[in-house]
């Protein structure tokens, strides 16, 4: 079997807020797109993909950050139905394939029958998968369909077919669970016991939101907690965190884990809090702060080494840029010159690149020196101890071309990421997008707060930083993470307009 058609039309109006940007298939599900979750999976097939709802969205972003083989095809008609007999269209005529719904996410262990995996056999049957694990609203039982809820027999969206000729006759429009019950079709059934299905908001609320990137396996035993890698880019992450962690020992920084192990990476799990997610008083939380700071001031000062200014450049600019290109046809209004966020009229920065170059060139001329610095000191890479004391965590390791030295500012705007900017909240998917649809370039974006704003002019005091320089750097950080929370559209939507606005005070 090589082609997997994925049913992703539909207005998944069950998933109400998630759905109002982007069509179901592209809401994250364990920091992956739900679509992707196939991806993944079957990474050498041949996916077509049936969209109909928010339909430009799906093909911009599969453009930007699909890695597959795949067409899109946009829907005809409407139901389940809607898009299938376009797709089939497609198909090679006595060619297996799969065809699954895109709110499914097939479990690992799932093994479809032989005859549809080895290549020397030929596929003779049809099959339906039965859920066995969550409620359905139709069911397969003794060679029949019926609309009767059902879990044990639940018929799930997913089905595996000879070949294409099996679907002749599909309508355009209409329940294709129904059809086939119309048609006395007869299927073997696949057992699909672990699938997670999210058509419903209630069942995605229930999701504990993953704190872990996509590349990274984290495991505990006791109080060792163990970090490994699961693709490439964690690999390549995990060299580089190592190799911080190993540096800042030899040099006695005393605000880190105790360090078992870096290969895999074993680190003495913390008993406390991130620090965003802690409940404290005012001055609570400028006593944190200016620990914090001290710390930070302590690391930096630790070693020195003379700075590189094309570091600083590909950093700063070189690396915004390479992300928002990447992600510009995705982005509405992107051809815009100006874009109102939360009702400041902002100045686009494809239009005000020179501008935006300008002022960053005189940060890397400003430069003179490298510090040993973290590289990603949020609110997300600190937590309290029990006893309150605050510890630095997953480090990024490298800043531009440079490893584990960088500029100083880069960890101070950082910081200023979470305390004015709420990344951390944005990070966890907290907060509302709204995208106009009348023709004006308006959005809103409301991010939930960290609640500590009020010490944001206290922190730029107490780092004797220019506070300009922060600022300006603290919007660069927004428009870069675009691409790198790729996994949400909403994110990478979001990050861009919040860069947009913290720019608009600095340009």
């Amino acid at each position: 079997m090589d082609y997997i058609v994925v049913q992703a039309g539909g207005k998944g109006t069950r998933l109400k807020y998630l759905t109002q940007n982007k069509p179901k298939a592209l809401v994250p599900v364990d920091n992956l797109p739900m679509l992707f979750h196939l991806f993944r999976k079957y990474p050498d097939k041949k996916f077509i993909i049936i969209a109909d709802y928010k339909k430009d969205v799906m093909r911009k972003y599969l453009e930007a950050f699909a890695e597959v083989k795949y067409i899109v095809v946009e829907a005809s008609g409407t139901g389940t139905c809607g898009g299938v007999k376009q797709a089939i269209d497609l198909l090679p005529d006595n060619e297996a394939f799969m065809l699954v719904w895109s709110d499914l996410i097939l479990p690992a262990d799932l093994a479809l029958p032989e005859e549809y995996t080895n290549i020397n056999l030929v596929p003779e049957k049809d099959y339906v998968g039965l859920s066995q694990t969550f409620p359905c609203r139709w069911k397969y039982e003794n060679g029949k369909f019926a609309e009767e809820r059902s879990e044990e027999f639940g018929v799930a969206g997913f089905f595996l077919f000879t070949d294409r000729l099996k679907l002749k006759g599909v309508p355009e429009s209409g329940e294709l669970v129904r059809w086939f019950g119309e048609q006395s079709m007869a299927f073997g059934t696949v057992g699909l016991a672990g699938t997670k299905e999210f058509g419903l908001i209630e069942e995605y609320e229930k999701l504990e939101i993953s704190k872990c990137r996509p590349f990274n396996r984290i495991t505990i035993n006791g109080d060792v907690l163990t970090k490994e890698p699961v693709d490439a880019q964690g690999r390549k992450l995990a060299k580089r965190e190592s190799s911080w962690y190993e540096k800042a020992q030899n040099l006695g920084i005393d605000i880190l884990p105790r360090i078992y192990a870096t290969s895999p990476l074993q680190m003495e799990l913390i008993h406390g809090q991130n620090i965003y997610e802690c409940d404290l008083a005012y001055d609570e939380r400028k006593t944190i702060l200016e620990k914090l700071v001290a710390s930070l001031a302590k690391l930096h000062e630790s070693d020195r080494i003379p700075s590189d200014p094309f570091s600083v450049r590909e950093a700063y600019y070189s690396k915004t840029f390479d992300r928002l290109s990447k992600i510009r046809d995705m982005l509405p209004f992107a051809d815009e010159r100006c874009i109102t966020v939360n009702g400041r009229k902002c100045r686009n920065v494809f239009f005000y690149r020179r501008e935006l170059e300008k002022k960053l060139d005189n940060l890397i001329n400003d430069c003179e020196e490298f510090a040993f610095i973290h590289g990603d000191c949020t609110f997300s890479n600190m937590m309290l101890r029990d006893d309150g004391e605050p510890v630095l965590i997953d480090p990024r390791g490298y800043f531009g071309f440079t490893e584990m030295y960088g500029d100083i500012r880069y960890d101070w705007a950082k910081i200023y990421y979470s305390i004015a900017g709420n990344y951390d909240r944005f990070n966890l998917k907290k907060f509302k997008l709204e995208i106009s649809e009348s023709g004006e370039a308006e959005v809103s974006l409301q991010i939930e707060s960290n609640g500590w704003e009020d010490l944001a002019d206290y922190f730029l005091e107490l780092t004797g930083c220019d506070s300009y320089e922060i600022k300006l750097l603290h919007a660069v950080i927004w428009l870069s993470l675009t691409t790198y929370a790729w996994q949400d559209y909403d994110s990478v939507c979001g990050a861009f307009y919040n860069g947009l606005y913290y720019l608009e005070e600095v340009l």
